[in-house]
């Protein structure tokens, strides 16, 4: 009998077969004959999520016990009474009886010091390879002695009952930090395993003072790494992916006295309106054997896939091993950070290209987890719209905002790091009046702060939001380093900038008293009567 085996009866789950530890081969091959998966040209594997193609947040419970009762943050995460949990779990346990099953034993963290160790139980052959892309793998001499931490299993064949379970929907993802369990059932989508253990790290690693992290990281090897934060469509991924410095990672990383490490082993990409001219690195993992590709299609008959068609899902994805990407890090570490940039996409048009942060005004940013969404398209919306994702990774965070707020001041104080916000979005006007930042001064501005060589530029101070903002760089139009310069009437801009003001402000409100002085002064001030 199995080691796995008998370690799931040990939690009281008598299952079938247990596939365990399979690796990429077998599980690929099981995946097609079980007709779980289709194989597209150049051998990647092909699988539907059916009705859920992304996370499910309203359907995510954490269990509101003596633990967690004053540590983890009520206003932000739904609560499961421990007897509902109890319910859930012993319903799990009778569902799961005689099902074969597949484990995975791996590691969420590079840092030998704090990584964690799980175990990752699921129904389909298919999501033991997605997380086996995704966690890091131990190596044969470290699978004897492996002692999961936190078991998570994954049984999307599993209906919860909202009367009996306490849930909203037939969907579940309950989080039980006494009990170091993870139960998701009622979807398919494979990102719910990878997220559950960045929300377990999220909660584990602060007390610890190892600051979790929403973040892509690379280095340049000269003692310089950068830790780049930002929300979808910001340009996160795009930007942290530089041939001229190592990929630690473009998702998940923590920050310790060792330095900055990777929480994966793998990357999880967007697939929708991929191309190779753009992204040709993640575009090639498409035709490379075992990479998982979730709701792309497919022609049925010669196997070619196409990235632009959104009828399975907007939100297509492929997890492939970070091995693929040239220039990444298999180690997943660096030294400490050199550089912060924070990417938010201003869609208001009133931001610079790149502004300096003091560290109370990289704080006030950070708690803020600011970027813009383009008008809908709904007839007669025409104005951008504000959005805040706390610590840029809101949905993740166990704890209160100011927990990880003030853990990333202190490191960044202790390592001396250098802060800036860098704007991807629009300039000349807003969304719709103005053009998109462009591409070339960003990286040479980012390139520049990354160097070192743009500390030695002049700066001029934001009236609307504090920050200094250089007024020069060669080979970039000094003009974009002033917003409103590029726009044709300053009024409409001076409007517009009061208006985001306020929006930072009001958004704010409910962390002034969690914040020291210095925070609470870095926050933006309207110049006009908006």
């Amino acid at each position: 009998m199995s080691n796995q085996i008998v370690e799931l009866a040990d939690l009281g789950v008598d299952a079938g077969s247990v596939m365990e530890n399979w690796n990429e081969a077998r599980l690929y091959e099981h995946a097609v004959a079980s007709g779980e998966a289709k194989v597209a040209k150049g051998g990647a594997l092909l699988v539907e999520t059916g009705l859920h193609t992304g996370r499910s947040a309203k359907d995510k419970f954490t269990v509101r016990d003596e633990m967690t009762e004053n540590t983890v943050w009520w206003d932000n995460n739904a609560a499961m009474t421990p007897a509902q949990f109890d319910v859930l779990w012993g319903d799990f346990k009778a569902h799961l009886d005689g099902k074969d099953l597949f484990t995975q034993e791996l590691f969420g963290g590079a840092d030998l010091d704090h990584r964690l160790p799980v175990r990752v139980v699921t129904e389909y052959a298919w999501h033991s390879l997605f997380i086996r892309h995704l966690l890091r793998i131990p190596t044969e001499a470290e699978y004897p002695a492996f002692a999961a931490d936190f078991t998570i299993i994954n049984s999307p064949s599993f209906r919860a009952d909202p009367a009996r379970h306490g849930t909203v929907s037939e969907t579940v993802i309950a989080v039980n930090f006494t009990k170091k369990i993870v139960l998701i059932g009622g979807t398919s989508y494979a990102g719910e395993t990878k997220k559950s253990v960045f929300t377990i790290l999220n909660y584990l690693l602060p007390p610890k003072g190892v600051m979790p992290m929403h973040c892509s990281v690379n280095d340049g090897g000269n003692d310089d790494a950068a830790i780049f934060f930002g929300l979808s469509g910001t340009g996160k991924t795009t930007l942290s992916a530089d041939a001229s410095r190592t990929l630690i990672g473009d998702d998940e990383h923590g920050w310790s006295e060792n330095g900055l490490f990777n929480f994966e082993g793998g990357c999880y990409a967007k697939m929708i309106n991929l191309s190779a001219e753009a992204e040709p690195e993640i575009h090639a993992t498409t035709s490379m054997w075992g990479t998982v590709l979730e709701n792309v299609v497919m022609d049925p008959v010669t196997r070619e896939l196409d990235f632009n068609d959104i009828s399975l899902a907007e939100n297509s994805r492929g997890a492939y091993p970070i091995s693929a990407i040239q220039n990444a890090s298999l180690e997943g570490q660096c030294g400490q950070p050199k550089t912060l940039i924070m990417l938010t996409a201003d869609a208001f048009g009133v931001m610079p290209p790149i502004a300096k942060l003091t560290p109370a005004q990289a704080m006030y940013h950070f708690l803020s987890g600011y970027t813009a969404k383009v008008a809908g398209t709904e007839k007669g919306v025409t104005e951008p719209t504000a959005t805040f994702s706390t610590c840029f990774g809101g949905p993740f965070m166990p704890r209160h905002p100011s927990e990880y707020g003030k853990l990333l001041g202190d490191l960044i104080a202790k390592y001396n790091v250098n802060c800036w916000l860098v704007s991807t979005g629009w300039t000349g006007g807003p969304y719709g009046t103005g053009h998109r930042m462009p591409i070339k001064a960003t990286r040479a501005l980012l390139n520049a702060a990354l160097d070192g060589s743009l500390n030695k530029s002049e700066f001029r101070r934001d009236e609307t939001f504090g920050f200094m903002v250089p007024t020069a760089l060669d080979g970039v139009d000094a003009g974009i380093l002033d917003p409103r310069s590029t726009w044709e009437d300053g009024h409409a801009y001076d409007t517009q900038a009061a208006k985001l003001a306020d929006m930072f402000v009001a958004n704010f409100a409910k962390f002034e008293a969690y914040v020291d002085e210095a925070v609470r002064s870095a926050a933006p001030r309207a110049t006009i009567e908006a």
